[in-house]
């Protein structure tokens, strides 16, 4: 396995009004944010905030290229982004118990902390089709080409670990400075995660290793 430190970027936030901040998506254009009571969108350029949609929201965030998905409690929503509505909704594998949250090859990916476990489940019924485990507390999860990352925070700790989507071995892993902590984790397709930063109200940017930005 490759150990490195995790390389920040950047920090955005906090944000007003905001005491926490749990899951983290990205939708191409705009980084959506899980604070307790709502979802705020916000400008990964500036850091401004763009949108905030009242909802359930205290764990992952997920998008699937139309729709967001919100752990709300025991229950993964499905959200209208333009309007806030909700669409559907499907039990949570965890029961109030998950974490992470990411859509990939048609499912939805759901983290549980605590049960150190990845589940892969259908998007319209919430049956587990399978079950990846790890040992470590399992926070945001995200795919990006193909590889699965998932954040941990376990005795005052974090990392973002590529894990081996079929065997949950660890390939690489990412640690993060001292004091900075991950509670959600998102790609944004290409050399950047977006890692929400918990009781801090920031979401931190790290370099995803082996990318380079092209030169503008």
């Amino acid at each position: 396995m490759k150990r490195s430190t995790a390389r920040v970027i950047r920090e955005h936030g906090p944000f007003p009004g905001v005491s926490q901040v749990a899951g983290v998506s990205y939708d191409g254009e705009l980084v959506w944010i899980a604070v307790g009571e709502a979802l705020q969108a916000f400008d990964p350029q500036s850091g401004a905030v763009q949108r905030s949609i009242p909802t359930k929201a205290h764990a992952g965030t997920a998008f699937d290229g139309r729709h967001l998905f919100q752990i709300a409690e025991d229950r993964i929503e499905k959200l209208d982004p333009k309007t806030g509505h909700v669409l559907s909704s499907i039990p949570a594998p965890g029961g109030g118990a998950d974490s992470g949250l990411a859509w990939a090859e048609g499912s939805l990916w759901v983290g549980q902390y605590r049960e150190r476990k990845i589940h892969q489940i259908d998007p319209d019924t919430g049956a587990i089709l399978r079950t990846i485990e790890s040992n470590r507390f399992v926070t945001g999860v995200t795919w990006v080409d193909g590889e699965l990352w998932h954040g941990t925070w376990e005795n005052d700790e974090s990392e973002l670990r590529h894990i081996d989507a079929q065997t949950g071995e660890v390939r690489e892993s990412l640690q993060m400075p001292p004091g900075l902590w991950v509670s959600g984790l998102e790609s944004d397709g290409g050399d950047r995660f977006f890692c929400g930063g918990g009781n801090s109200a920031k979401v931190r940017v790290v370099a995803r290793p082996g990318r380079k930005r092209p030169a503008s």
